[in-house]
């Protein structure tokens, strides 16, 4: 019950802000004409302010009592004042309400003095001002608001909201205007002519920025869990939005081209009768479609977003996806048809609209035109998908998960797959097809995480592949996954060299949890946003020398931002590292050493080593640099790169670089997809 009067608060206050911001726009536009003014319907819109700014302030106080409600989980608390004032004194959002409720005061007083003030133009463009205010500021309590307060983030959505009263808050001026027109066999008088007309010319770019900052939100809130648009309350929600928003813009547009030039042909009395009867009726239709979605937009704005969603059960047996299909025979060349197709579709909107034709024919050709472009591209984009598909991965993609990983897959897999998951294990000559070659193909980078969860869960009917539910556990699967993706995430990053390539973030590395011998302890995520770390993997003597160089020019390297972690690969005991570290400024891993060397060592493979047959061979050292945004930019293999960090001058020119870098992209996720 709570969620319901909170959702009728948060939608009744909204729909007031917007009608009193583009009624107070409309009239500062149309008021151009003084006499505008004194005209019955900009009397009668007038009136009504003062009864919309008080459902303002009474619609936010609905809010902060079920916020009260909702955030103490006592329902109770929503009827209590003193839990009010807690929520604004002790949290962001009861802040965020208040700054809120002061604007719609300062509204309440601009639309009393406007009221009881001689009117003039300047007083409408004082009303939007202050009613845009309460407006930017629920703003500040978005989705964007939420994951970060920045002019970038806020921007989009508070430009979106003005728009949308802009458009939506005009709408009841203009239904004034024509349901004000008594005598429907004479045209409209002159002043409520040119307003709607001035309205009519505004209201095309805003309606086109609308759409385009509405995009940025959506995207922003979607990111690339598109998916989640069929298959979550989220993207239903904006789903339902672009279906109004259709059939608004298709209402807009005859009465823009049709109805309205229609009530000013002087001589022609049934052409008004019938334009002012289709403008009352069809506009007062947009106007509830509009509050509909103003409706949606509300519960949108309390809906988890589309990329946090968790789409547990994929509700449908298919999926399309180009990274999987696209080097399939024929399939670009269908898509392309199909863009192809698309493109004349809307080509033949613009030939209707410019030749006037039948409206069967204006709607016949394109819709015919999409559809048959839809049947050519989107078959070869589809995929078999399961239940499991976009299920969330509950293991993290760590060292801990990748390490167990490689043990359950040597158990279970290598007969078929081979030691290095490439198809080539000693069965995998009976089998037809052959099993998948994980390694060099991109086989596991084009299905997701679900996929392959489902395929261990079930096996894959016909192709020899069986289900692994009784052998391993729920957990055990998802590390196999996590260790899957590695080994491929491995191969690709063959490209690695000792060099940081510019600007070019794209390897997310396992991350992992360590203890040190001096005590200290930590995960690698904790130097994000903070410093650069080089991972050392060594081998102990072999590396000795090595490991002197870098203890001789630790102090620089901590100038440059970067620390040092030394990973054991051969096994010590606590006195053999303590003997080793005793001399060392930077920690070296006791605990947690096994699984880190497990999970790096999938990244050993060059380009002039791809190291794919056998069991691998696995260099005696290794060395990584993470930037401090949490992405691995570079490696040095001594046996194997020509030159590299051996010299130090060339070291200090990688990790320059690195810091001369600004964030490119997010963080890497902690888990795969």
């Amino acid at each position: 019950m709570i969620e319901i009067v909170a959702a009728f608060a948060r939608w009744s206050q909204l729909v007031a802000n917007l009608i009193i911001f583009g009624s107070c726009i409309f009239l500062a536009i149309a008021g151009q004409e003084k006499a505008v003014f004194g005209t019955p319907w900009a009397t009668r819109l007038e009136r009504g302010f003062p009864w919309l700014a008080g459902i303002i302030l009474i619609g936010l106080l609905g809010i902060l009592a079920t916020t009260a409600g909702e955030a103490t989980g006592v329902a109770a608390n929503a009827w209590r004042p003193d839990a009010w004032l807690e929520v604004v004194q002790q949290t962001r959002m009861g802040q965020m309400w208040a700054a809120r409720a002061l604007f719609a005061l300062v509204l309440l007083g601009a639309i009393l003095y406007i009221r009881h003030t001689y009117r003039v133009r300047w007083h409408y463009i004082l009303g939007a001002v202050t009613a845009s205010l309460p407006l930017i500021a629920g703003s500040l309590v978005s989705h964007s608001a939420a994951e970060e307060i920045s002019v970038i983030s806020i921007f989009p959505y508070a430009l979106h909201i003005l728009l949308a009263g802009a458009w939506f808050g005009a709408l009841p001026a203009f239904l004034l205007i024509i349901f004000n027109k008594k005598e429907s066999d004479k045209p409209l008088d002159l002043l409520s002519t040119e307003s709607l007309k001035k309205f009519s010319t505004i209201a095309l770019p805003v309606m086109v920025v609308l759409m385009l900052t509405g995009f940025i939100i959506a995207d922003r809130m979607v990111e690339d869990d598109y998916h989640a648009l069929v298959a979550s309350a989220y993207g239903w929600l904006i789903n339902m939005k672009l279906m109004l928003l259709a059939i608004i813009l298709v209402i807009a547009y005859r009465a823009r081209a049709k109805w309205l030039p229609s009530l000013t042909q002087v001589d022609y009395v049934e052409q008004i009768q019938r334009g002012g009867q289709q403008l009352k009726k069809w506009v007062s239709i947009e106007f509830i479609l509009a509050i509909i979605m103003v409706l949606c937009a509300t519960i949108l704005s309390n809906t988890i977003p589309a990329k946090h969603a968790i789409v547990e059960n994929w509700p449908y047996s298919f999926r399309f996806s180009i990274d999987a299909t696209w080097n399939e025979p024929n399939t670009p060349l269908l898509v392309w048809s199909g863009v192809v197709l698309l493109i004349l579709a809307a080509g033949s909107v613009w030939l209707g609209i410019k030749n006037k034709w039948e409206i069967k024919k204006r709607v016949g050709i394109p819709a015919s035109l999409t559809i048959a472009s839809l049947a050519i591209a989107l078959p070869p984009l589809a995929v078999d998908a399961y239940p499991e598909t976009y299920q969330n991965t509950p293991v993290p993609f760590d060292a801990i998960s990748i390490s167990n990983g490689s043990i359950l897959f040597s158990q279970n897999c290598t007969s078929c797959h081979g030691p290095q998951g490439k198809g080539n294990g000693m069965l995998a000559k009976t089998f037809n097809p052959p099993p998948a070659d994980l390694l060099t193909e991109p086989h596991t980078a084009r299905h997701t995480a679900g996929d392959f969860f489902h395929w261990l869960t079930y096996g894959i009917a016909e192709t020899g592949m069986p289900g692994f539910s009784n052998n391993m556990s729920e957990e055990d699967r998802w590390d196999v996954v996590n260790y899957m993706h590695c080994m491929s995430r491995g191969y690709q990053a063959r490209l690695l060299s000792p060099m940081v390539v510019p600007e070019k973030p794209s390897i997310g590395p396992p991350i992992f949890s360590y203890f040190a011998h001096d005590g200290s302890s930590g995960y690698l995520k904790d130097f994000r946003q903070k410093r650069n770390v080089m991972l050392v993997l060594f081998t102990w003597p072999q590396s000795q020398a090595r490991l002197q160089e870098l203890i001789a020019s630790y102090d620089k390297l901590r100038e440059l931002n970067t620390v040092i972690l030394a990973v054991p690969m051969n096994k010590l005991d606590q006195q053999e590292i303590m003997q080793i570290a005793a001399d060392m400024p930077f920690p070296v891993a006791t605990e947690g050493a096994e699984e880190i060397k497990n999970s790096y060592v999938l990244y050993r493979r060059t380009l002039t080593h791809p190291d794919i047959l056998g069991e691998g061979v696995i260099p005696e050292h290794l060395e990584f640099l993470v930037d401090r945004f949490g992405y691995l930019r570079a490696r040095w293999i001594p046996d194997r790169d020509d030159s590299g960090w051996d010299n130090m001058d060339f070291l200090k020119q990688q990790l320059v670089q690195l810091n001369s870098e600004k964030e490119i992209l997010p963080p890497p996720r902690d888990h795969v997809h």
